[in-house]
């Protein structure tokens, strides 16, 4: 099959011929139609990123969409034929959705909702499963709670307003001037960040009592905002990046929680891949219901154009999630 394989970190991914894999027990034979691009893979192959480091020559690529070709004995639940997504690869030992084909363990994929394209479906699965194990497994977001959302035109912070709107939640969200038709679209009162502080955006929209869950796309100095930012006693604050060194007096102040999201684990250690799939099991049944849609950057990208979509990715213009056809 043919493949993007990166040989020595920080240098242009090379179009290769390699063996296809074949589905061994609990797995799934893949035959990929598109991978998703994340910021994520921009940082592997310039070896940004230590805590996803890739055992080289490797094949990079989180998130895969494609038609199942083969299943490996002890396989139930899916056939030749089937549509499937998933965040299965790209990091670890784990080969990468940038090749034809992906033989990858079953329990990381769900069917593809009937709604979108292979190509749409493939924008889903890394930002999703962020975003659920944020605001649904650590802050159990509830039915009229003020959800804040740091980054809501971003990959994750748009399928995170959209999942928390479906739990009932009254959704803020923050942005750049040029992002905040964007969010108003999916549903939540933008605010504009360069314009307004935290503790007048907080004032002005919970009275002063703060926000119920915060949710922070970007770290730094956002987290910082973040525990400012959040409910005295029940409030919970999420972060995506909880990486560098902060003060968690604002937030022990207001007797707040905090919890950290490292989507990237069960691919790493071999724990919990089943809850990954099954979060993307209720994110096909969500899209199905018409309460959640990918945003896809429209411009397409191929195997010798791959260069161009990682550009596009770390130059922070894209218009939703990039997607390179395979």
């Amino acid at each position: 099959m043919r493949a993007l394989v990166l040989k020595e970190y920080d240098t242009p991914l090379e179009l290769t011929e390699v063996d296809t894999p074949k589905a061994g027990p609990g797995q799934v034979l893949v035959r990929i139609a598109a991978s998703g691009v994340n910021p994520l893979d921009i940082k592997i192959r310039t070896g940004n990123a230590a805590h996803a480091e890739r055992i080289l020559p490797a094949v990079l690529g989180l998130d895969l969409a494609g038609v199942v070709e083969a299943v490996g004995e002890g396989v139930t639940g899916f056939a030749p034929g089937d549509e499937v997504y998933g965040l299965t690869g790209g990091v670890g030992d784990l080969q990468g959705s940038l090749a034809e084909y992906a033989a990858v363990d079953a329990r990381l994929l769900a069917h593809k909702p009937s709604a979108l394209t292979l190509r749409e479906a493939a924008a889903l699965p890394l930002v999703t499963i962020t975003a659920w194990e944020g605001l649904v497994d650590r802050a159990d977001v509830g039915v009229g709670e003020k959800v804040l959302v740091h980054g809501g035109a971003g990959g994750i912070g748009h399928v995170a307003i959209q999942i928390a709107r479906s739990r009932g939640a009254e959704v803020f969200a923050t942005g750049s001037p040029s992002k905040l038709d964007r969010i108003r679209e999916l549903g939540a009162t933008p605010i504009d960040y360069t314009a307004e502080d935290v503790q007048e955006y907080t004032a002005l929209h919970t009275h002063g009592q703060g926000f119920d869950v915060v949710f922070d796309t970007a770290g730094g100095a956002t987290l910082d905002a973040s525990f400012a930012a959040v409910r005295t006693y029940t409030g919970r604050v999420v972060s995506a990046l909880g990486w560098g060194t902060h003060s968690l007096a604002p937030l022990s102040f207001r007797g707040a929680t905090y919890s950290g999201i490292f989507s990237l684990l069960p691919l790493l250690t071999g724990r919990g891949r089943a809850h990954h799939g099954e979060i993307m099991a209720k994110a096909t049944t969500l899209v199905d219901q018409g309460v959640l849609k990918p945003l896809v950057d429209p411009r397409r990208f191929t195997f010798e154009t791959v260069a161009d979509a990682h550009a596009l990715v770390a130059s922070g213009n894209a218009q939703g999630k990039v997607v390179v056809d395979v």
